[in-house]
């Protein structure tokens, strides 16, 4: 790992052949800390983005494919909307919007972060390939304490590979984590905010032979085991480097890891983005939104502002 980022950001992908497991353990870092900085968001809000960004990549790096997977959770609860979407480069963001007030109502409330801040609603993951390429949607309800837990139950409900998820994050000096049948145990809250995500799927080929699943499933629930005794202070430990901590946990059956892929904070908008969205609209319309003469526009995902004035709306118009 490089000096200048100790955490990551990162997708550690590996194998482990003699149980038929893939996996992908992910650390966000600074990506996180350049996402949640502008926003300012309650400690509990931003915790539940750490999660969702950090779902995102390992579902994301899972599979093959060329434009953006997006993970939306959506519900009736004070934390309405959560949107993390990741390319095919790597390039992550986020954006959430949540009523303050009723977040600081919930912050005792029981049940997991999942029904206190999400309420009922339902977690969606869609990959786009553009105009071009075939898009995939996926889509389940919200059943679960954690986002982990949302994630296990789409998995059991598609019938894709079996899967198994640990989620943590530190947020403001806390640990909070949600895992395999759990919370996250241990922590170091130290450096900033930091996500991490382990993940491990059972391949189709690793069913038993002859319609006899029995060795497979044990192989499985043995994994699942393995993963579950790692502790968020491990998953979020800079000292502690993916390949270190993947053997410790799998060491005795033989793990493989593969060339590690960045990940980074990069969002999508730009000046002509923005020019494109207001020429939809009629000139006067986009005036009468004008505050001294000057028309601004703020990017909801990384709080960046496009200015335009009298002049620029003019050469906009014309232009258009």
């Amino acid at each position: 790992m490089s000096k200048t980022a100790p955490f990551g950001d990162l997708v550690q992908p590996f194998r482990i052949e003699a149980l038929g497991l893939r996996g992908q353990l992910v650390r966000l870092g600074p990506a996180l800390e350049a996402i949640l900085g502008p926003h300012g968001y309650p400690v509990r809000v931003a915790g539940m983005v750490a999660e969702t960004l950090a779902l995102a990549a390992v579902l994301a790096n899972a599979l093959r494919f060329d434009g953006i997977f997006t993970l939306q959770a959506q519900g009736d609860g004070p934390l309405g909307m959560l949107v993390a979407d990741v390319t095919n480069k790597g390039d992550m963001r986020s954006y959430v919007r949540f009523d303050a007030e009723r977040i600081e109502a919930a912050r005792g409330g029981a049940g997991g972060s999942v029904p206190s801040l999400l309420g009922a609603g339902h977690l969606s993951f869609t990959v786009d390939q553009g105009p071009d390429g075939e898009r995939y949607q996926g889509i389940c309800a919200l059943e679960g304490a954690s986002l982990a837990d949302c994630a296990h139950h789409y998995f059991r409900q598609s019938g894709e590979l079996e899967t198994a998820i640990m989620l943590v994050n530190t947020v403001a000096g806390g640990t909070n984590g949600a895992g395999v049948g759990g919370n996250g145990r241990g922590g170091n809250g130290a450096g900033g905010a930091r996500a991490a995500a382990l993940m491990i799927q059972r391949l189709a080929s690793a069913d038993g032979a002859g319609g006899d699943e029995a060795p497979a499933d044990e192989d499985w629930r043995r994994a699942v085991i393995l993963m579950s005794s790692a502790t968020a202070g491990e998953l979020l430990d800079p000292a502690v480097t993916p390949d270190q901590l993947l053997y410790r946990l799998f060491h005795e059956d033989g793990v493989r890891v593969f060339r590690t892929r960045p990940l980074r904070h990069a969002c999508r908008c730009s000046l002509d983005k923005v020019a494109t969205t207001l020429r939809a609209f009629p000139q006067a319309e986009i005036e009468a939104m004008a505050e001294d003469g000057t028309v601004t526009v703020t990017c909801e995902f990384c709080k960046a502002d496009y200015r335009f004035d009298e002049a620029a709306l003019g050469a906009l118009y014309a232009a258009g």
